[in-house]
């Protein structure tokens, strides 16, 4: 039975997984981007996204659980002052996976993870435009409007 083993070994022991987590969680926070395996930015979403919800509350208790996992006091800075700043207002979902294609040497899935608030990129394509209702005269469109207009001109014979 496989009760209580849904999260993915990596092929690693604990202490090497958990230690390339947590490496990879600094990389995250610090840089905002990085590229990886898909199954291992599966793993590190699971291990980061906890610890940015818990950099919401500035306290000596909070830093210091995030410190135990992070074993980084300039991560540990960046995560409470810019990162927290910027996710204050989400609920959940502080980062996102894009998958990049397959790597040449082995075709594993390749992807890059990156926190959300902090692509500039992604931000100016998420602005909806509003759906504004037309009448019925310019229903057809401008190149159609353009045809009816020639042909209700009389021409020079």
């Amino acid at each position: 039975m496989r009760h209580n083993k849904k999260f993915n070994h990596l092929g690693r022991t604990a202490s090497h997984r958990n230690a390339m987590l947590s490496n990879m969680a600094i990389s995250l926070i610090m840089h905002k981007r990085i590229t990886t395996t898909v199954a291992k930015a599966k793993a590190l979403k699971k291990y980061v996204e906890p610890l940015i919800t818990k950099c919401k509350q500035d306290t000596t208790n909070s830093r210091r659980v995030v410190f135990s996992y992070l074993q980084d006091k300039f991560a540990v800075t960046e995560l409470f002052k810019e990162v927290s700043v910027k996710v204050a207002d989400r609920p959940g979902g502080y980062t996102r996976i894009i998958k990049t294609g397959h790597r040449l040497g082995d075709n594993a899935e390749m992807c890059f993870i990156e926190l959300v608030d902090f692509d500039e990129n992604m931000a100016k394509q998420t602005v909806k435009k509003t759906r504004t209702r037309r009448s019925k005269k310019n229903a057809e469109g401008p190149a159609a409007a353009a045809e009816t207009k020639a042909e209700e001109t009389p021409k020079a014979e």
